[in-house]
């Protein structure tokens, strides 16, 4: 295989492992600060 093919290939899986890391920290985040949040608080876990 050509070497910028291989580049392409590994920046792209780079690319996609970061953003789905990404997105699974955020959301795990979200969950976790709204219970946070509601226990401080006592504020709606859905505002």
């Amino acid at each position: 295989m050509n070497i910028l093919m291989i580049i392409g290939i590994i920046l792209g899986g780079g690319v996609s492992v970061a953003s789905t890391v990404g997105i699974t920290v955020g959301i795990f985040g979200t969950i976790v600060y709204k219970f946070y949040r509601k226990l401080r608080f006592g504020i709606s876990m859905f505002d």
